[in-house]
């Protein structure tokens, strides 16, 4: 145990020595750390500077040519969104007078289907008029010429009994004769 408490000694005073001499250097250390840091900002400004330069240079050329891009893209959208936009409104009038036409042509074609038949309807309405005239005038014929038939079947038989005897037949002829010399 008395040699585990050495070792311990012996670690911790070393540790403590090489910590002691982080925090509080001398000056040997300080001289050479700073001409280490001189020559390294030396290398680093003669060969390291430009290209990180340059190349964060054309990084940020990059990000604004990007960045450009991008806006010209957006006003690329805006303007392809505005046309889209102008077109579907155009489509859409075009639309409407197509269908301001369809519904015109329709009412057209109604109006004159619907002249048509009045036509047709006053043609055939004419033709049973002038069927129906004929038909009357035929049916007035028929009727008058049985009218004419009836009456010489009549006056034949009134004429038979009339003129029997020879003295009603005398005084028939008397008659007609005194008729055509007053008219």
């Amino acid at each position: 145990m008395v040699a585990k408490q050495a070792l311990f000694n012996v670690a911790y005073n070393h540790y403590s020595y090489i910590t002691m001499d982080l925090i509080t250097p001398d000056f040997g250390l300080f001289f050479w750390q700073t001409i280490v840091m001189l020559i390294l900002i030396f290398l680093m400004a003669k060969y390291a500077w430009k290209p990180i330069l340059q190349g964060i240079r054309k990084r940020e050329q990059n990000i604004n040519d990007a960045l450009d891009s991008a806006e010209n893209a957006k006003k690329e959208m805006q303007n392809l969104k505005a046309d889209n936009e102008r077109l579907l409104q155009e489509a859409r009038v075009e639309r409407d007078n197509m269908i301001k036409e369809a519904r015109a042509i329709k009412d057209q074609i109604i109006a004159e289907a619907k002249q048509d038949a009045q036509k047709e309807a006053d043609k055939l309405i004419e033709q049973a008029r002038a069927t129906i005239q004929v038909e009357r005038n035929a049916a007035m014929a028929d009727i008058k010429n049985q009218v004419a038939t009836l009456s010489v079947q009549i006056a034949e038989k009134v004429l038979r009994q009339e003129l029997s005897s020879d003295t009603k037949q005398q005084k028939l002829v008397e008659d007609m004769i005194e008729d055509v010399t007053l008219n």
